[in-house]
């Protein structure tokens, strides 16, 4: 099975985007080379390319970008000499490592294929329902069996995801009894059609109404993919603050996701026939905390 056999068999697993024009495309290597192993990850992380190396991998299936850019282009683009690509390139071509992106395709899942690696890993499947009534981004509303601590759901998410540290407003001792899992909180509002407004003519932000689940809906805890310190986190550490019992937990967006490629570990060998060994490398934790 070649490289491309096997990104063609992904390619048949996802919804068909017609007239695709985004990330999802090789990012190096060559695609006609006979595939001797996949391994996924977040990010193709240096580590991550010298596990797959150990691994006897030659494509690396990655859901962030490679190069360090948002445009994510292969190759390096820029008017200046980046060292950090020439070296990493240099590994990756002495091993004929190719790096394929899968972004686009992986959110165009319904449910969203990171969600539900999130919802799966951390026990949350059978009590997670999407809700439609926002249209700026996926997102499910989960109530929890029985009520559990703020500090347990913490502990369980360092433990899933393998933390360093999560950063979080609230009270550990808090009770959770139902949260929601959102998308990025991390952009405004652009004008155009189909954008939306609220009844002051007002172009609507997700980060504010994501507010109207805590407000009408009695959620207690969010875990947005990424935040902006002046929106949802400065109205629950206010409302924190005046004694409620509201929390959000910003684990990072790489962070965030990771669950996601997990379980692309777990369809992949299906839908590629069994042929192929498949391995999920963790991106491990980008920061370290100084406390």
């Amino acid at each position: 099975m070649t490289i491309q056999e096997v990104i063609d068999a992904v390619l048949r697993y996802h919804p068909h985007l017609e007239g695709h024009c985004g990330c999802d495309e090789f990012k190096c290597g060559n695609p006609a080379d006979e595939c001797t192993g996949v391994a996924v990850a977040m990010s193709p992380t240096i580590r991550v390319v010298e596990q797959a190396i150990q691994q006897h991998c030659n494509l690396i299936i990655v859901h962030e970008p490679t190069n360090y850019t948002s445009l994510d282009c292969p190759g390096w683009r820029e008017d200046f000499l980046n060292e950090v690509y020439a070296r990493k390139q240099a590994l990756l071509q002495e091993h004929g490592i190719a790096i394929w992106r899968d972004h686009d395709h992986m959110h165009a899942h319904n449910p969203d294929g990171i969600f539900n690696g999130v919802l799966r890993y951390m026990g949350w499947e059978d009590y997670a329902v999407p809700d439609p009534s926002m249209k700026m981004f996926m997102h499910f509303i989960v109530t929890l069996p029985a009520p559990q601590r703020l500090g347990e759901i913490l502990a369980q998410l360092r433990d899933t995801i393998g933390l360093n540290g999560i950063r979080y407003i609230g009270d550990e001792a808090m009770t959770i009894r139902k949260l929601a899992i959102v998308g990025h909180l991390n952009t405004r509002p652009e004008p155009g059609p189909g954008a939306e407004v609220n009844h002051h003519g007002d172009l609507k932000e997700y980060s504010v109404e994501i507010m109207r689940y805590y407000e009408e809906q009695g959620i207690d805890l969010v875990l947005p993919g990424e935040t902006i310190d002046w929106t949802l986190p400065a109205y629950v550490r206010d409302a924190v603050q005046l004694g409620q019992n509201k929390a959000l937990i910003t684990l990072g967006h790489f962070n965030w996701e990771e669950l996601g490629m997990r379980y692309t570990a777990d369809w992949l060998p299906e839908v590629t026939g069994g042929s192929l060994p498949v391995y999920y490398i963790p991106s491990e934790d980008m920061y370290h905390y100084f406390v």
